[in-house]
């Protein structure tokens, strides 16, 4: 259902942290005009832990609002309740999102027949495609091939965003998926590879800065072209690396306003990027705008 380069959208917002409305509709209309494949609003990048839900889910309504079908918009909807993630993917649902992810419960450590019960929970209380998201480094909770596989029978259970960056996992959870499952990439740094390797697309954090660029790689990739892919993944490499020097989305919000799209402001408990990365990140925009 969904291809190429989707970002992972930033939520903008003003110095004392509350949300800017103008900034986001701004961020949408550059990604449309830039090619962008599909945003993902309300993600980990889009601190969706620190908004509540009324806030989520308004962030979500003018996504779509703005979006107004000229670019597919996937809410963010994973909660460590299953409850709570039920209640945020029927709100997407009634905002208009053409489908959800859901991150991995954090915290809680569940077992492999907890994430399938849970998953399975959700997808059959609320009726919108699924995407499953597995991002172990920050969830503490793995979601096996095996688990995946599992759940790829539930119908609109679509696809995985899997942001392990282990490349071999593509080819473990094609092993048991069922058929037209989606595979999505969620690490910029090997997404090139991902999608060259039969990868569907990737969500990603780069695409917030340079979405033009991530937009024609992901293409290159899609049609095979190695050489191309890879030429175009170069100047975006130290993007890939430095939008990671501090905890996402740190450094990608402050890249962001260096470059005029929003302002300085991020909730606690993160903070503005440290000084000491912010040259490193200037010198990252740099080299893929000259790229």
């Amino acid at each position: 259902m969904f291809q190429g380069s989707m970002v992972a959208l930033v939520t903008p917002m003003d110095a004392e942290g509350g949300l800017d409305w103008k900034a986001l509709d701004q961020l949408v209309e550059f990604h449309v005009e830039s090619g962008t494949d599909a945003i993902v609003a309300m993600g980990t990048t889009g601190e969706s832990a620190t908004l509540n839900e009324g806030e989520h889910c308004e962030v979500i309504r003018r996504v779509v609002e703005r979006a107004n079908g000229r670019i597919p918009v996937i809410a963010g909807t994973g909660a460590n309740s299953t409850q709570e993630a039920i209640d945020l993917t029927r709100c997407a649902k009634e905002q208009g999102a053409d489908a959800a992810l859901l991150v991995t419960p954090y915290y809680n450590k569940p077992t492999q027949e907890g994430l399938y019960l849970h998953y399975k929970a959700v997808a059959e209380a609320v009726d919108i495609p699924q995407i499953l998201y597995n991002v172990p480094g920050r969830t503490a909770c793995d979601l096996l091939p095996e688990t995946i596989g599992r759940l790829s029978a539930v119908s609109n259970i679509i696809g995985v965003k899997e942001a392990t960056g282990d490349l071999s996992r593509l080819e473990q959870i094609r092993a048991v998926m069922s058929e037209g499952f989606e595979l999505y990439s969620g690490d910029d740094s090997s997404c090139t590879d991902f999608i060259l390797q039969g990868g569907h697309g990737t969500i990603s954090v780069t695409a917030n800065v340079m979405p033009a660029q991530m937009h024609q790689m992901c293409v290159a990739a899609a049609a095979g072209d190695q050489a191309q892919a890879h030429a175009l993944n170069e100047p975006l490499k130290p993007l890939h690396r430095d939008l990671f020097l501090e905890a996402n989305p740190i450094p990608v919000k402050w890249a962001l306003h260096e470059m005029g799209k929003i302002n300085v402001g991020i909730r606690l408990p993160l903070t503005p990027l440290s000084e000491p990365f912010r040259q490193p990140v200037r010198d990252a925009i740099a080299a893929a705008q000259q790229g």
